[in-house]
């Protein structure tokens, strides 16, 4: 499929003389790449896209080069990845996904700015692939808030599996904005002198954005480690709990023991085995006790 920037207007075309004319952008299927054998002999663009695992950018003699590897978010089943080609006023892209189409059509249906360019427009692809992205890192923070208040009112189940889950999340997410920061300012740097003074300025603000993101998602790092750190603080409490209960059990009952190994001994003159009242004294003595090492622990607690 061919698209053509012409009077600040983008709109599909077909692909006679597609290398000849200016601010022209194509996307292919892998099979449609293949196909496009002018194309590709023109240019010799013959890079490996097998694999895409990540983003990054290359430099050629008269081309870029990069893929573009987004990490999949929750309601979507796989990874979304990408090659593309930066040519001069040219943009070619090849995507087995339709996520490239389908952001270009969301593009086309907004306005343009005036004077746009193919330059402008991978400005704004670029942005469209992370402005939702705030977003979903807010929907991550209420997940770990709402954890974090399941904890402290004692109703988290299976906190280690579901915190491991969301911090695989953030590590995913940390590494994609690194790896796009890295592309933004490749792009900044202007290596093949592709773009002009103002278009690099528009790759500058799309790395400090995806900075920011970044920045966002240590944030959410740190604050998830936090949450963990406080569910190891209330199984510490509860722990504590446990061991008072079983301390204030064992005081209690260890002068009793102490009472029935004494008189379980069955000497000959041990006087009060013959005393009338010697039992009911045993059980006022260990109710005594009892009541005495309550109120012990009841005022130093």
């Amino acid at each position: 499929m061919y698209y053509k920037i012409e009077n600040d207007i983008m709109q599909e075309t077909n692909g006679e003389n597609w290398g000849k004319k200016p601010d022209r952008i194509a996307v292919f299927t892998s099979g449609e790449w293949e196909q496009a054998v002018q194309i590709r002999a023109s240019y010799l663009l013959e890079q490996n896209r097998d694999n895409i695992r990540f983003c990054k950018l290359e430099s050629y003699a008269d081309f870029l080069f990069g893929t573009l590897h987004i990490p999949r978010k929750r309601g979507q089943e796989n990874n979304i990845g990408f090659a593309f080609y930066i040519l001069e006023n040219k943009l070619i892209f090849i995507d087995d996904t339709d996520a490239v189409k389908k952001n270009i059509e969301k593009i086309m249906s907004g306005k343009l700015r005036k004077g746009y360019t193919v330059e402008r427009f991978l400005y704004d692809f670029l942005v469209s692939l992370i402005e939702e992205d705030i977003l979903y890192l807010a929907q991550i923070e209420k997940d770990i808030t709402k954890m974090e208040e399941l904890i402290l009112a004692g109703e988290v189940e299976d906190f280690n599996y579901q915190m491991l889950g969301l911090k695989k999340e953030i590590s995913r997410l940390y590494r994609y904005y690194s790896q796009l920061t890295d592309l933004g300012e490749s792009l900044f740097d202007n290596e093949m002198d592709f773009f002009g003074k103002d278009d690099i300025a528009t790759f500058r603000i799309f790395a400090d954005r995806v900075a920011r993101l970044q920045g966002e998602t240590q944030v959410l790092r740190e604050y998830a480690m936090q949450v963990q750190e406080v569910y190891q603080s209330e199984i510490g409490i509860r722990q504590n709990d446990v061991m008072k209960v079983l301390t204030m059990v064992t005081i209690i009952f260890l002068p009793l023991t102490l009472i029935v190994g004494w008189y379980g001994m069955n000497f000959t003159h041990m006087p009060e085995l013959s005393w009338t009242y010697g039992y009911p004294m045993v059980i006022i003595l260990s109710f005594a006790i009892v009541v005495g090492s309550l109120w012990v622990f009841k005022k130093k607690m």
